[in-house]
């Protein structure tokens, strides 16, 4: 019989032997130890090695498990447990939620989950000063906000004041600012908070207007490392502990040394084509800036490689937000406070949607999107394809919006990009790629087709899409219009057909590669004609592969 529960441990899957009786204390604390990370499932009954032994019979009243973990952690945890028959033993699954607040037993005992560097994970004690962090990540403290009572007033640079007026201008800040005293703009921007009779500077105070010598002593994690390597040879090695606007200035300055331009003619203009498109890298440079985790060390590091450029900064993703639903998600700042001031300021983007500036400084160049794949629980990592620039692709965009009127969207892009990869998709694969429903996806694409950028075929569930006839003419490439236009699903049955008459059987890739589809849609096409009855599928998973029926 197939094993129902996971092989191994994992950061929300823990493993508990009940054959000498679990201690109480001891499943209490692994619930705590979960429910102040992820949260996950506790199997109790499992040894470490994921042999099945079963539960201890003083344990088999799972009720009773539910009421001593509510009853033994503070606040009360409510599990679910419930009972699993697994090689022929009862074991019990014991569901614990993730909370957003801090959770410790009732003897006071706090801790968390990591992983070990052999991808083990252990739990291990939840220090207080990791708190901050840890609501900081779930949205319940601002700490850019908070006081550093042990600065004062005089720890803010005049200096930086003024550096922060002329960027006003030069960006097209909020220009009310302009207008305010010292005093009235360090209380406008939250940087100083009154602390009985004293003015203390706040962190984000600090971050941007404080002196080098008062960030270094009231915010030692604070550090920008800028690098350019040439494969292993290190060209610039920079670390800067300035505060963030002096900072900005300075790697700015380092990108416009070494950004280069091309300009190609589109009707009566030149348009430039630069190395990288400098909003992107302006907004991606803000983000790590601003919502890293200043409660950690580390530095935020930008890496000029020859492949791209790669931004990380301290602290994963905040709560809530993933690579799945990274371009529709609300904005959600780890550091209010601080991302307010630098919108104000001018520097990134005023509705908050910074993420879908650096995928259009990519994606119109015809170049790869921006690649957050690398990001983990404890660092945001972006890299910024230095591919070249795919001329015909951004002369089309360009001609579709002096057509239009109006700058292509976000969406619009995301499909045009993916159709001239794969050629044709239909509506579940372009909502996977704009982290939106299918209802939303259609929609896009449907616009696309009233605007003679795509072309749809076929009806209902079974519709496909393809760039048109008037793109592939502008890409050069109106051959592959034809041998794309000419894949209807009829075709694709019939040449999945006589490929199985002539090779006796075809597999779910063989299918994708002959029908120019990508792998979910190959299997669709697969598994339709099982259901037609003109093939049959044999083994399953990875090894299947599908015959003529007898």
């Amino acid at each position: 019989m197939k094993r129902t529960i996971p092989d191994r441990e994992s950061i929300t899957v823990e493993f508990k032997s009940d054959r000498s009786r679990l201690p109480d204390r001891d499943l209490v604390a692994a619930v705590v130890c979960l429910a102040n990370t992820e949260g996950g499932d506790i199997y109790l009954g499992v040894e470490k090695d994921g042999a099945i032994t079963g539960l201890h019979p003083e344990h088999q009243n799972l009720a009773s498990l539910a009421a001593l973990v509510a009853n033994r952690t503070s606040p009360p945890v409510s599990v679910r447990v419930t009972a699993l028959q697994e090689a022929g033993q009862t074991i019990a699954r014991i569901e614990v939620p993730k909370f957003t607040r801090l959770v410790a037993t009732g003897e006071g005992l706090l801790q968390r989950r990591r992983l070990q560097a052999d991808g083990t994970p252990q739990c291990v004690p939840f220090h207080p000063h990791e708190f901050a962090s840890r609501q900081s990540d779930l949205g319940t403290l601002d700490y850019a906000a908070l006081p550093v009572t042990q600065a004062a007033e005089t720890d803010l640079d005049p200096l930086e004041r003024e550096r922060l007026r002329q960027l006003v201008e030069r960006y097209g800040g909020d220009r009310l600012l302009l207008a305010l005293s010292d005093e009235e703009l360090d209380g406008a921007l939250g940087f100083v908070r009154t602390e009985g009779m004293r003015r203390v500077p706040t962190v984000a105070g600090l971050l941007v207007l404080g002196r080098e010598t008062a960030l270094r002593e009231h915010l030692p994690t604070h550090e920008v490392a800028f690098q350019v390597l040439e494969g292993t040879h290190v060209r610039v090695n920079d670390f800067y502990r300035a505060p963030l606007l002096r900072t900005f200035e300075r790697i700015m300055e380092q990108f416009e040394a070494r950004v280069q331009e091309n300009e190609i003619q589109v009707g009566l203009f030149r348009v430039p084509i630069p190395t990288f498109d400098r909003r992107a890298l302006r907004e991606a440079l803000i983000n790590a800036l601003t919502h890293r985790d200043y409660t950690r060390l580390g530095a935020v590091h930008i890496r000029w490689e020859t492949e791209g450029l790669i931004i990380s900064n301290p602290g994963g993703f905040v709560e809530g937000v993933n690579l799945r639903n990274l371009l529709v998600v609300e904005p959600k700042p780890r550091n209010p406070l601080l991302a307010d001031a630098i919108k104000r300021i001018g520097l990134t983007e005023r509705t908050g949607r910074g993420v879908d500036l650096i995928f259009e400084g990519l994606l119109r160049y015809g170049r790869p999107a921006p690649d957050y794949t690398r990001s983990d629980s404890t660092t945001v990592v972006v890299q910024l394809s230095s591919a070249q620039a795919d001329i015909a692709f951004l002369q089309m965009v360009i001609t579709e919006e002096e057509r239009s009127g109006v700058r292509m969207p976000l969406d619009a892009l995301i499909v045009m990009t993916q159709l001239r990869r794969e050629r044709r998709l239909d509506v579940q694969t372009v909502a996977t790629a704009l982290q939106k429903n299918e209802s939303a996806a259609r929609a896009v694409l449907e616009r696309l087709v009233e605007a003679g950028l795509v072309e749809g075929r076929g009806a209902t569930r079974a519709r496909t899409y393809t760039l048109s006839a008037k793109v592939y003419q502008r890409l050069g490439q109106s051959a592959d219009y034809v041998r794309q236009a000419g894949f209807d699903p009829i075709q694709q049955e019939q040449m999945v057909l006589q490929y199985v008459s002539t090779q006796g059987r075809i597999t779910r890739s063989e299918a994708a590669g002959l029908c120019r589809l990508n792998s979910d849609q190959a299997k669709r096409l697969l598994s339709r004609m099982v259901q037609e009855g003109r093939l049959v599928q044999q083994g399953a998973g990875k090894a299947s592969y599908y015959e003529l029926v007898p």
